[in-house]
């Protein structure tokens, strides 16, 4: 029999969305963040990252944020799909009415009895397509891991995929979103941004993740939230979208009055 067709991907409206980072380390601890979410009020998307070390899964975690916002993304491991087989998580995802994903490559983890697979996000992101037509698919944009050629050309190829627009690795400098605005003029983003609140973080990032600092850096609450609301201005005078990924401070100290 062959195999239909994907139904063409609708793309999200060219309006300002703002989303927030949650980690699922457990269901009190969410169900609490969540909290914090609706009370700012302007926020309608939360994106939730799948990380190995806790039980929840990522769409675990967003089905228990559905009732708190409108919107839920969670992140899929690529690494973790098995080509050859269904998507493991499709029934969660109709269950709950989530109708968008971020499909990352993933870090190989530390744990060597979890099963991983020899794929791309881009073999992925195509799976998706192919089996979950009507589900939304964003891809991953890191600025820090190779040169600009490199990764703009596999973003490319990650939208010719058929990802809608990626999601950014938290930026710290806006001269560096400038140039990646420039490289991807037609790119739909959710621009990232965290809080670094400790020269210990700071070096963790530059080290381990080799994000680029700019030169008037502070690693206080106080700069990190000057930085968020200018991306967030930076994020609705392109067109885009914002996301921002609270990290050893609360929800409402980062963003209230913020947003």
């Amino acid at each position: 029999m062959t195999e239909p067709a994907p139904q063409p991907q609708t793309t999200p409206e060219r309006v300002s969305r703002v989303s927030v980072e949650l980690v699922p380390r457990s269901r009190s601890g969410l169900l609490a963040e969540l909290e914090q979410v609706r009370s700012l009020g302007s926020v309608e998307t939360v994106n939730i990252p799948d990380l190995l070390r806790f039980s929840m899964r990522s769409w675990q975690g967003c089905a228990l944020a559905a009732g708190t916002v409108g919107r839920t993304i969670p992140h899929i491991r690529a690494i973790d799909i098995d080509p050859r087989r269904p998507l493991p998580m499709a029934e969660a995802l109709g269950a709950h009415g989530i109708r968008e994903v971020l499909v990352i490559e993933g870090d190989p983890p530390a744990d060597m009895g979890h099963q991983t697979y020899d794929v791309t996000s881009l073999e992925i992101i195509r799976k998706f397509r192919r089996e979950l037509p009507h589900v939304t698919v964003w891809a991953g944009l890191d600025p820090y891991r190779q040169n600009f050629a490199r990764e703009r050309d596999y973003t490319e190829a990650k939208l010719e995929a058929g990802a809608v627009g990626v999601f950014t690795q938290p930026f710290f400098d806006r001269r560096l979103m400038e140039l990646w605005a420039e490289l991807l003029p037609e790119c739909e983003v959710f621009w990232g941004a965290t809080s670094i609140t400790s020269e210990k973080s700071q070096s963790y990032w530059q080290n381990r993740n080799k994000a680029v600092f700019p030169r008037g850096f502070a690693p206080t609450l106080e700069w990190n939230r000057q930085f968020a609301r200018e991306l967030l201005d930076f994020a609705r005078s392109t067109g885009g979208h914002a996301y921002f990924m609270p990290v050893r401070v609360s929800v409402e100290d980062y963003l209230v009055g913020v947003l």
